[in-house]
């Protein structure tokens, strides 16, 4: 059985790693995996850039491009492959081009007000109150209004991060997400 790939996006503070968890347990596929994308930053020992920061481009399209390959395998093995990360509409080509040669890829934008995700996100001591708010601040701005991807975007902000799990997963079942 040839496993799929589920991208959970948005911004930080929207709940992408709590779903994607939840959903890598209830999935119906026999093996799942939760891949975490920031681990692949942390993997990054000489020369590295924070993402968030200008000149990272070419860093951050080479850990995508990481990202990818190591999903495709997975699958090509029969894993249901969650990658819990920000992979934005700007990074989204190789995912498509992925699903264009047969890959099942499917993508969900969790979204939730930008006050509820700055209060959630906020309290996380990656970078600091004022420089983490800056950063959400910005990353919730870039998951605002996405013209073609809006279809993708999940509202995180009305329901538990269970039933988001579920209703992300009735979305996947349905083909609703799908690349």
């Amino acid at each position: 059985m040839k496993g799929c790939i589920v991208i959970i996006t948005g911004s930080p503070g929207t709940g992408k790693t709590t779903v994607s968890g939840i959903l890598a347990d209830i999935s119906d596929y026999p093996r799942t995996i939760h891949l975490h994308t920031d681990d692949f930053y942390h993997y990054l020992r000489k020369g590295f850039i924070p993402p968030h920061l200008p000149g990272s481009n070419e860093q951050n399209r080479v850990v995508v491009e990481a990202i990818l390959r190591a999903c495709q395998c997975f699958a090509e093995n029969g894993y249901c492959v969650i990658v819990d990360g920000i992979i934005g509409p700007w990074f989204i080509e190789p995912w498509v081009e992925a699903a264009r040669k047969g890959y099942e890829i499917h993508y969900i934008i969790l979204r939730a007000g930008k006050d509820e995700t700055l209060r959630r996100a906020i309290s996380r001591d990656k970078l600091g109150q004022d420089a983490n708010t800056e950063l959400v601040e910005s990353m919730w701005h870039q998951f605002d209004n996405l013209g073609e991807f809006e279809k993708y975007v999940v509202d995180a902000s009305v329901s538990s991060p269970d039933v988001t799990a579920l209703h992300v997963d009735e979305g996947i079942i349905s083909g609703r997400f799908r690349l």
